[in-house]
């Protein structure tokens, strides 16, 4: 798929493009661009990698860009993620996607945008701007989540500390998608080749300017995982702590039960109380007397 990059992207043909004094944007499949990657005439020292890819970066060749995009699924971070390369000079971007994932971002663009002065940089900041459009909300629902999660930390501690663990996965993997995106608009604002207009370059440092916020609220965000993970293991300690507590007062006051226990399962002949008549009903009230004194003391002390 072909456009041409005018007030509103114009689909064409091939040819159409080639004879368009204009600036294009072109979809393509990987085995489409090893047939036809001779017809865009880019002086390509790195060719864009196709398969394989690990990372969203951009680098500089003799007369154009190349790079990827390795995006995070926004609806699951954890699943698969959106992988293509891409090459561009002065002329235009060329996408190149298996996924069709480059192909559903430019038609989102088609449909909403229509600029009074067209241009490749404003069609790229408008294309980066489509990764990310929808990431501040989905931070706010971050801290929504983590606000709720520590007041109910206390009810369910074991559920909790697993959702916690789940969103600080998710930040670190879209922190470090934020920083391949800075590094890849800073290529484009070094402008090295000069592939760009000077007045254009704004579109850019608007554009780094949103993904640096982005990235300090998810250093924010992972902090906040971090204090509800030390809130749980606070909450944890003092849980054990009270079993602890519990468990020390039962010894406690069974220990003084176990001593008499012990004293009167001794076996010697001469023991003159045991043939009184009182002696069971005695030991049975001081038994009862020593267990309420220990708990009258710990009440005392404040520690039951």
């Amino acid at each position: 798929m072909y456009y041409i990059i005018s007030e509103k992207l114009l689909e064409c043909t091939k040819e159409e493009m080639i004879e368009s004094k204009k600036q294009y944007v072109a979809l393509l499949s990987s085995e489409a661009w090893e047939k036809e990657k001779n017809t865009f005439k880019m002086g390509i020292d790195f060719e864009p990698k196709t398969t394989n890819i690990h990372v969203t970066k951009a680098e500089e060749n003799f007369d154009s860009i190349t790079g990827t995009f390795f995006i995070p699924n926004r609806k699951n971070v954890q699943s698969e993620e959106i992988k293509f390369a891409f090459a561009l000079d002065e002329k235009g971007i060329v996408f190149i996607d298996d996924t069709l994932e480059s192909r559903k971002i430019v038609r989102r663009i088609k449909k909403r945008k229509k600029w009074r002065l067209p241009s490749l940089e404003r069609f790229i900041y408008d294309f980066l701007n489509e990764i990310i459009k929808d990431d501040f909300r989905m931070m706010e629902k971050y801290e929504q989540e983590l606000d709720e999660m520590e007041d109910e930390i206390i009810y369910d501690d074991e559920l909790i500390s697993q959702k916690v663990n789940d969103i600080r996965v998710d930040i670190r993997d879209l922190k470090k998608h934020y920083e391949q995106l800075l590094d890849l608009g800073e290529v484009f604002e070094e402008n090295e080749n000069r592939f760009f207009r000077e007045e254009n370059l704004r579109y850019f440092r608007m554009f780094i300017n949103r993904v640096e916020r982005l990235r300090d609220l998810s250093n924010s965000i992972r902090d906040y995982t971090i204090q509800l993970r030390d809130v749980y293991k606070t909450h944890l300690d003092i849980k054990q702590n009270h079993i602890m507590t519990l468990l020390t007062m039962v010894t406690t006051v069974f220990t003084p039960l176990m001593l008499v226990v012990g004293w009167y399962g001794m076996n010697f002949k001469y023991m003159p109380e045991l043939e009184y008549r009182m002696s069971y009903p005695l030991v049975f009230a001081s038994c009862i007397a020593i267990s309420l004194l220990v708990l009258w003391f710990f009440r005392r002390k404040k520690w039951l």
